[in-house]
């Protein structure tokens, strides 16, 4: 499976605009993989990616029920909420960077070298540092705290914009964005809401987001 990057010009506004004049222009990936392990809940979940070289940025459309919030601040365990995350592996470096995003716009983000499982994560890894993490802007469309949990149908958006300088002290110099091949998956989790789900875009071998082996292939423009 392989999604492209297109390169953009232009910044894209951060306003949460799905059909805005810059997003019209991106390609549009949909998460329909619905993990068996899902308790009645398949919200359709679709995303768009775009760079300019030195940044990248996303957005996702979620259509959605059963939305809770309650994490807040930066590396925060937000799969636990209504959550988007994108997972991507740049070309060079060991790991692989896995951005996470609620619908209050609470954020975490790692660099995971060795993704098998211990007690405290993982094997080897990196949490991505508060001054790194401001280099990463999220916004939402449900800010603040979703609290009770909203079980009528509703529609939000998460956006984002990573900077390549948030990203190279962890896996090296990224020299530029252009005309490379990365990996990565999308993903859409509650695991602490009422109907707990887990949709992907590219298929997983387990209830398990952190297996590289199954990412896809990025190619940016």
């Amino acid at each position: 499976m392989s999604y492209l990057i297109k390169r953009t010009n232009v910044v894209p506004k951060f306003d949460l605009s799905w059909d805005g004049d810059v997003w019209s222009m991106a390609d549009i990936v949909e998460l329909n993989e619905y993990r068996e392990e899902s308790q009645g809940h398949r919200p359709v979940v679709k995303a768009k990616v775009l760079h300019d070289a030195r940044n990248l940025y996303g957005m996702f459309r979620v259509e959605d029920k059963y939305v809770i919030a309650v994490q807040e601040g930066f590396q925060a365990p937000v799969c636990l909420d209504s959550c988007v995350e994108f997972f991507f592996k740049p070309s060079i470096g060991k790991g692989y960077f896995n951005l996470e995003v609620s619908a209050s716009a609470a954020y975490l983000m790692t660099y995971i070298r060795d993704h098998r499982r211990t007690e405290d994560g993982f094997e080897d890894y990196t949490k991505m540092s508060a001054a790194h993490g401001a280099l990463v802007k999220v916004k939402t469309s449900l800010q603040p705290r979703v609290y009770p949990e909203i079980a009528e149908p509703l529609t939000w958006y998460a956006q984002f914009q990573v900077a390549m300088e948030a990203l190279e002290p962890y896996c090296g110099k990224i020299p530029s964005l252009d005309g490379v091949t990365w990996k990565g998956n999308f993903f859409k989790c509650a695991d602490e809401c009422s109907h707990p789900h887990w949709l992907t875009w590219k298929p997983l071998t387990a209830l398990n987001y952190h297996l590289p082996e199954c990412f896809g292939t990025l190619e940016l423009q």
